[in-house]
């Protein structure tokens, strides 16, 4: 019934310092458009940033900045990207570390944005 998820919301306390970590941090792009919440766009993905105090409806029951924990898959090698992430300021929590995503085995990074929210960047361990 359902084939992939198109967005996905965060709740920050910065538009502009999210945008501007996510576009740093991993080439995400920002989309303003008049009436919408911002967007950070990526493949054929998005995530839409409320921010504190200026919520679309609806929303979340209780939105807060900082309760993410989600998963990005890459096809780069982990240490590329890892060397990319520390190279512009951005220090890794965990990782490299074997996890299981939906598609099966993968070796996972973590770190966390401005808002505190845990980012995984993932890559499939294929032969």
């Amino acid at each position: 019934m359902i084939d992939r998820i198109d967005h996905l919301v965060l709740t920050v306390r910065s538009v502009d310092a999210t945008c501007a970590f996510y576009e740093r941090a991993l080439g995400f792009r920002r989309i303003d458009a008049p009436g919408l919440p911002t967007a950070l766009t990526f493949g054929r993905q998005k995530i839409n940033l409320h921010e504190v105090g200026h919520t679309f409806e609806p929303k979340a029951r209780a939105p807060t900045a900082g309760s993410g924990d989600f998963c990005l898959i890459t096809e780069r090698d982990l240490a590329e990207v890892r060397a990319h992430l520390e190279s512009v300021g951005v220090a890794i929590v965990l990782g490299p570390v074997k996890r299981t995503g939906a598609e099966g085995a993968m070796t996972s990074l973590y770190f966390r944005d401005p808002d505190g929210n845990l980012v995984e960047v993932s890559r499939y361990d294929r032969p």
